[in-house]
This record gives C-alpha cells, structure tokens and sequence, in this order.
C-alpha cells in the first residue's frame, strides 16, 4: 500500500481550486525535454521544415522632396504638402514653431514636419496646431482626443494613440527645405513607401 504525502495533495488541489498551474522543476524539465526531442525528430525526418533559403535583401530609399523654402515661413503658420508620395494617408504639415523642437532644421531648430493622421484610428488632424506659451500641440484628434507634442518628436500626451504622431525628416540647402524621410509608421499603411 503506497502513501500520499497530504500536503503535496492539499497544495495541488489548491492550485486547482485557484486556477494556477502547479509543474514541478522536474516535471518542467521532462515535458519540455520531449518537446525538444519531438522537434528535433520532426527535423531530421522531414529536412524541409527547418532548410533555409537564401533571399536578397529589398533596400528601398526614400525621395529627396523638396516641400518649402525658409523664406515663405511664417511662425506658427502650417504649410501642407504630401510626402513620401501621393498614396493614402500622406498628408502632412510643416511647422515654424518659433521653439526649438526635436528634429527641427533651421538656425533655431525650430522648423518640423508630422503626419496629418492621428496613430490611433487615422483621424484627420489638419487644422488643430496649437501654441499655448511654451507648448506647440497638434490635437485633439476628432475621433478620441488625442494630442501630440510637436516639440519632442509627435509624442503622445494625451488620448487614446499609443504611438508618436509620425515625423517627415527635413534637411536644409541654402533657402529651400526638403523632406528625407519619415520616423514612425503611417496610418493605415504597411510600408511608408508605395513600391509599384
């Protein structure tokens, strides 16, 4: 007649009880050293599986889009233009925030670029820069009220996004301001760059 250890029995139906998964170190170890052997098995006999193939990498740039030029900047005023193409979810707005922001170009760092679509659901957020003293905002976004600051790189400070608004990289050469690149993903998109 074998005997129960009643404690390792009352800890189990507890677990039972509180819906918790009660493995032992051994048991761990046994259960996943036949999960192991099984993949290992499945490998060997079907070579297939696991064979890798070689595959060039797809290198994609984005275009140098010259988008303003520094002399027709007013503070605080947006200048809309699309970038990096004319597909869906590419508007975009430049702003002379007067502040140094993150990212900025010009002598004060002050000149930025973010997508017009709210990260969250794609609402349109034309029209809703604010500066408020020290802050520069775009928001609130119509559908859940989202606001990014524009001064530390789209971040959200409030609302339903959990994602940066995202940002058009800029360069300057001489009076004329181009847009490089993008830093965040689209909404509503994929890849930022339309391939076609």
């Amino acid at each position: 007649m074998s005997t129960i250890n009643s404690d390792k029995l009352d800890s189990r139906d507890d677990a039972i009880e509180h819906g918790k998964c009660m493995v032992s170190r051994r048991e761990f170890l046994v259960y996943s050293g036949v999960a192991t052997a099984t993949t290992m098995v499945a490998v060997s006999l079907f070579p297939g599986i696991a064979s890798a193939r070689e595959i060039n990498a797809r290198v994609t740039g984005y275009p140098r889009k010259k988008i303003a030029t520094m002399s027709q900047l007013k503070d605080n005023k947006t200048f809309d233009f699309n970038y990096p193409d004319n597909g869906p979810n590419s508007q975009a707005m430049l702003i002379k925030a007067g502040i140094e922001c993150g990212g900025g170009v010009g002598k004060q760092k002050d000149i930025v670029a973010f997508s017009y679509m709210c990260t969250h659901q794609g609402g349109p957020l034309m029209g809703s820069y604010k500066v408020t003293g020290e802050h520069r905002t775009v928001g609130q976004c119509p559908l859940h009220l989202s606001t990014f600051d524009i001064r530390r790189h789209g971040i959200i400070v409030s609302g339903q996004a959990y994602e940066s608004l995202p940002q058009v990289l800029l360069e300057v050469d001489g009076d004329d301001i181009y847009a490089v690149g993008v830093m965040g993903l689209l909404f509503g998109r994929t890849d930022n760059l339309m391939l076609g």
